[in-house]
């Protein structure tokens, strides 16, 4: 019985295939809305970005990864945290697309393995054991990428902050220097040096990475046609930092009146280093805690490995 259904889900599949192949699906609701919203604003086509991906993308995952995005703008899946995740980590949407989609497809070879296996082993497993394996490897290959992604963007993200909060110092100072806001932009960022990439790819190494996507957005900022704190707020949507929108919103409002937003910029500045200690108290307290709860059940087994003996001699007399 289980070839039968294993035979009917492979002519299932491939009828399923030709007929995408020939009749190709039509754009989703929400694509189509997307696209009417940019055309009666008046925008033809999406923001550039800013930053580009530095993460080097084979021609055959390019390709792959095309065609899943592609998938997915059909659906009108944005994924736009996803996005934002990977733009801070300098890696590719499309490349990350497909990669996902090899590992899930790399993770259906388990069937093939176990099958061979248990035979070779001279088993009488039923095929159902693996082929359901096959099935759960293949969905947890499908979502590690994005727990690895979210778990490295959330440590990128906070670095980030905190480079901000050195950024909206330095601006500060420039401003009361004499300098305008756009000049006082470009010198706050050309404080720090440029970094050695990690392994061959990804943001540069050090604190000072940061600062260079900073000085990338405002640079590119003059080959875009925007103003710098508009390319700030730019990149604060790309990356989803909300210190970025609400520094391009001030600067925005007072471009043109240095010496009003000076305190305004020491004031965040203080601000964001606040909430960064009571961040870093806060996990020094959970640690503080899963410690003590560690120690708690060290000691209760203890106790439970000393007392055994005791009672079990008092319940067997």
């Amino acid at each position: 019985m289980i070839y039968e259904v294993l035979a009917g889900s492979v002519l299932g599949m491939g009828v399923f295939l030709l007929l995408r192949a020939l009749f190709p699906p039509r754009p989703g609701l929400l694509a189509r809305l997307a696209a009417l919203d940019l055309a009666r604003d008046g925008a033809d086509a999406p923001r550039a970005p800013l930053i580009a991906p530095e993460e080097h993308v084979s021609p055959f995952r390019q390709r792959l990864g095309l065609r899943v995005a592609a998938f997915y703008a059909a659906r009108g899946w944005e994924a736009g945290s996803l996005r934002a995740d990977l733009a801070l980590l300098g890696k590719s949407f499309e490349g990350f697309l497909a990669t996902k989609a090899l590992l899930a497809t790399s993770g259906l070879l388990a069937f093939p393995i176990l099958v061979a296996w248990l035979a070779l082993m001279g088993w009488g497993v039923s095929v159902q054991v693996p082929l359901w394996s096959s099935l759960v490897v293949c969905v947890v290959f499908f979502l590690l990428p994005d727990l690895q992604i979210r778990r490295d963007a959330a440590v990128r993200r906070r670095d980030f902050r905190h480079a901000v909060g050195a950024f909206l110092d330095l601006v500060a100072m420039n401003l009361a220097g004499g300098r305008g806001v756009p000049e006082a932009l470009l010198m706050a960022v050309s404080v720090g040096g440029p970094g050695a990439p990690v392994n061959g790819s990804g943001p540069p190494a050090g604190s000072n990475w940061a600062m260079e996507r900073i000085r990338e957005a405002l640079a590119n900022a003059r080959i875009v046609g925007i103003t710098p704190w508009q390319a700030l707020g730019q990149l604060g949507d790309e990356i989803n930092v909300d210190e970025l929108r609400d520094l391009s919103a001030a600067l925005g409002l007072v471009a043109d009146d240095g010496a009003k937003i000076r305190a305004s910029l020491t004031a965040r500045a203080a601000t964001l280093r606040r909430r960064e200690l009571a961040e870093v108290e806060g996990k020094a307290g959970e640690r503080s805690q899963s410690m003590l709860v560690a120690q708690l059940l060290l000691c209760a087994g203890f106790v439970i490995f000393l007392s055994y003996p005791a009672a079990m001699k008092m319940l067997g007399s």
